[in-house]
């Protein structure tokens, strides 16, 4: 008896049937988890987290980029423990993209009150220079007579904010009290139409224009011939600082300064924000910033540039071609990004300049930094991190503090009491001041005796001669309260 095998031919159709039956089968609760892990992964490379990595090796080393016959790095740097060590960011903040768009609202910034200073320049514009001294944390008294002034020697830290920023941005005020809190006196160079004060003049700060910073530090090496002068730049801020310190070369009056998340060269960060999709979202989210700081300024705008340009701006480019170019009378964008970037003006700088940038800034991108300039400059020594984000640099569990704050602090303590410290006395015959008077009833600063008598008719305004050049300031000092602050 044959026995005869029958083969059963299954088709597609009932190869598929099977397998959706088998999918049935699997819990809804495997697929909710499946989804929940492929999405953590795909969050966690598009934020880029690394806060594995930080548990691992417990944060990334700072790496110091300098000459080799550096004696910033001799005497000052290598006795900095924060510059020598790890940065571990917060763990629930290792993320570039966190870091950089929580800086604003992560931890309570410290509550203290500034006191307000007019200065008013010789084209006859305005801005704020907004003062937190040593003394106000203390709670002793200063006395601001003109002999006290001319022998005071506390050092001064002027803070040079960034894009759109004034002293009221909570990274500013954490620099403010902690530099304070070291016993020196911090001033912020509020840039023109922030901090409340009004465009007086068609002149208007950009990204290039050192002529603020410049008036700010003659002005206080007039005023404070035997306190030493630091400058703090950060971002765009930064970068103007760095340009100053450059373009003043071996004249300059500042015994030290320090540059952090610099963009130095702006026309690679400009093509930089437009090249991947979360760079872009940044671009515009500055660009949102720019126009709300035109609309403050709307008839200034809109008498010196292309207000329509302008509310039409969807990208920074936009708002620089339609605004900045056109007030300055710059033929494009990328001219006017040529002429403000400061890294080359790096192999120039003649005083000791520490700066510090992250190389996962999703704001100012690593391939701008000047790794050959400043490793050719003895007077200049670059920090780098892996990690960081712009601005942000949290660190701790509650994200309590900012690492670059702590760091630049402990940089300008030790340089204070390095060998490198210019002389005040060298400052002081370099630039001689001029004779001060006080008007303690109206709480106005008057420099230069021969205007004494126009205090009738205008109490707010003073004339003193720098350089060989007259120029106008008003010194009104105010109390400054901002909301939510003691």
């Amino acid at each position: 008896m044959d026995v005869c095998a029958a083969s059963i031919e299954v088709s597609p159709f009932n190869g598929y049937k099977l397998l959706f039956k088998a999918i049935g089968m699997i819990p809804v609760s495997h697929y909710v988890l499946g989804s929940l892990c492929i999405l953590i992964v795909f969050l966690y490379n598009f934020l880029e987290f690394h806060f594995l990595e930080d548990f691992l090796y417990g944060g990334s080393p700072v790496k110091l980029t300098y000459h080799s016959g550096s004696e910033l790095y001799q005497a000052v740097v290598s006795k900095c423990r924060l510059l020598h060590g790890r940065y571990s960011s917060t763990p629930w903040l290792a993320s570039p993209h966190l870091q950089t768009v929580l800086l604003e609202y992560i931890g309570s910034p410290p509550a203290f009150t500034y006191t307000r200073e007019i200065f008013h320049s010789s084209e006859g514009g305005t801005f704020a220079l907004d003062w937190l001294r040593s003394s106000d944390l203390t709670g002793s008294s200063e006395d601001t007579n003109t002999a006290n002034l001319k022998n005071d020697s506390t050092p001064i830290v002027v803070v040079v904010p960034g894009l759109t920023s004034d002293s009221s941005a909570a990274y500013v005020k954490s620099v403010s009290y902690n530099t304070a809190k070291c016993g020196k006196n911090v001033v912020v160079c509020n840039h023109r139409g922030m901090g409340g004060v009004p465009f007086t003049s068609s002149y208007c700060y950009n990204a290039g224009k050192t002529k603020d910073v410049r008036d700010v530090v003659n002005y206080l090496v007039n005023k404070y011939p035997m306190a030493p002068v630091f400058l703090v730049g950060t971002s765009i801020g930064a970068n103007i600082v760095g340009k100053y310190l450059g373009e003043e070369g071996a004249n300059c009056p500042v015994a030290g300064a320090a540059v952090i998340c610099a963009p130095w060269d702006l026309l690679i960060g400009a093509r930089f924000l437009r090249r991947k999709l979360v760079q872009r979202v940044y671009d515009s989210v500055l660009c949102i910033g720019l126009k709300g700081y035109a609309r403050l300024h709307e008839s200034h705008f809109t008498k010196h540039a292309n207000w329509e340009g302008i509310m039409q701006s969807r990208i920074i480019r936009q708002f620089d071609t339609h605004a900045t170019c056109a007030v300055d009378n710059i033929e494009t964008a990328d001219t006017y990004y040529r002429w403000s970037s400061c890294a080359s003006n790096v192999k120039d700088i003649s005083i000791p300049l520490l700066c510090i940038s992250s190389l996962d800034d999703p704001v100012c991108t690593a391939e701008a930094i000047p790794w050959d300039e400043c490793r050719a400059n003895k007077n200049v020594v670059l920090a780098t991190t892996k990690h960081g984000g712009h601005l942000g640099y949290f660190e701790g569990v509650t994200a309590s503090s900012l690492w670059w704050v702590r760091a630049v602090n402990e940089f300008l303590v030790v340089l204070q009491s390095s060998p490198l410290m210019q002389n005040p006395k060298a400052q002081q015959e370099q630039y001689p001041p001029q004779k001060t008077q006080v008007n303690q009833g109206s709480n106005v600063s008057v420099t230069n005796r021969m205007m004494a008598m126009n205090l009738v008719q205008e109490p707010s305004k003073a004339r003193t001669t720098q350089h060989g050049k007259m120029q106008e300031l008003v010194l009104v000092s105010e109390q400054l309260q901002f909301p939510g602050q003691n």
